[in-house]
């Protein structure tokens, strides 16, 4: 049984990632501060399947005022999930919480990991928002990056902290940019979140722009799987991956796969587009096809069908 640490372990991907590692035996020490970005009553929710795992504890707490000296002391693998997200958020007075909780809580993190006897992996949810409008689609790791958008800076800085923390201490690292991830669970700011539930509630979604931009949409169980290969795999020490869902699709793509899951059309309800938004994002994702033997399994229908049936039962 190996000791874990995942923080943000009630969002999203932190609640799937404890899911699997609880099945799987591991003794897991989430963290989470339950703030307000989004209810927290929902992620309240994601961790109550847990809560009758023996070998699960529940911190709840801000990571910079947590004692990580004491926390870290036998843990060989932390999880570093936790992270204020949204790029649209991110804009104005509302920066100050994406300095505080993806930089300075980052920093805090890495400084104890530094003396961490134990430490075998710290593995960093990092973000496609790092190469903003990039010029070559599919984006590989070596482009330079270039945000365009407050939240994208601020992953993007406390990536490379992490880095400097690896050459300098030798903090075994390793950083996952995510490329959209959807499916159960998901955060209600993110985009299907949204339209299901518009849906159940017979109101019109709300498309940025033309709704010709692109994504590369990625199915949390496959960024789940991603995970445990960057903590276990030798060679990923020290590295950055891409993990995408290796098909890109257009955006208005997207909504006819949803009407066809929801049986009837979907009314649409064009606004400007947002701020910081990236017009196009494709993965390439030969670099973790090669170290981590990552092999997305799950389409997207078959994703949205399960994301579908979960905001149904949210909201029923």
């Amino acid at each position: 049984m190996t000791k874990i640490i995942v923080t943000g372990a009630a969002g999203f991907i932190g609640s799937h990632l404890v899911e699997v590692l609880l099945k799987q035996g591991e003794e897991v020490i989430g963290i989470d501060e339950f703030n307000d970005y989004y209810e927290p009553t929902l992620k309240r929710k994601n961790i109550v399947p847990f809560q009758n795992y023996p070998n699960f504890k529940l911190i709840e707490g801000d990571i910079q005022l947590l004692d990580w000296q004491k926390l870290l002391v036998d843990v060989e693998v932390v999880y570093h999930q936790a992270a204020q997200a949204g790029v649209r958020a991110s804009w104005g007075n509302g920066f100050r919480s994406y300095t505080e909780r993806n930089i300075n809580a980052t920093q805090i993190l890495l400084e104890a990991a530094k003396d961490a006897q134990h430490l075998k992996r710290l593995v960093f949810a990092s973000t496609s928002s790092v190469y903003g409008d990039a010029e070559t689609l599919p984006t590989h790791e070596l482009i330079c990056p270039q945000p365009v958008s407050p939240y994208g800076i601020t992953k993007l800085a406390a990536e490379r902290l992490c880095s400097l923390y690896h050459k300098n201490f030798g903090v075994p690292f390793v950083a996952l940019r995510y490329f959209t991830v959807y499916g159960p669970r998901q955060r209600p700011d993110m985009a299907f979140h949204k339209f299901f539930k518009s849906v159940l509630q017979d109101e019109a979604i709300p498309i940025y722009g033309d709704g010709k931009q692109t994504r590369d949409f990625t199915f949390v169980s496959d960024a789940v799987t991603a995970n445990l290969a960057a903590a276990t795999i030798p060679e990923a020490v020290g590295e950055i991956f891409n993990i995408g869902g290796g098909s890109r699709v257009v955006l208005t793509q997207v909504l006819e796969t949803m009407e066809e899951l929801v049986g009837k059309q979907i009314k649409r309800n064009h606004i400007e587009k947002a701020m910081g938004d990236a017009r196009h994002t494709a993965a390439d994702v030969s670099k973790a096809q090669k170290i981590l033997s990552y092999q997305p399994q799950v389409s997207l229908f078959e994703g949205l069908t399960q994301e579908w049936h979960w905001v149904k039962s949210l909201y029923s």
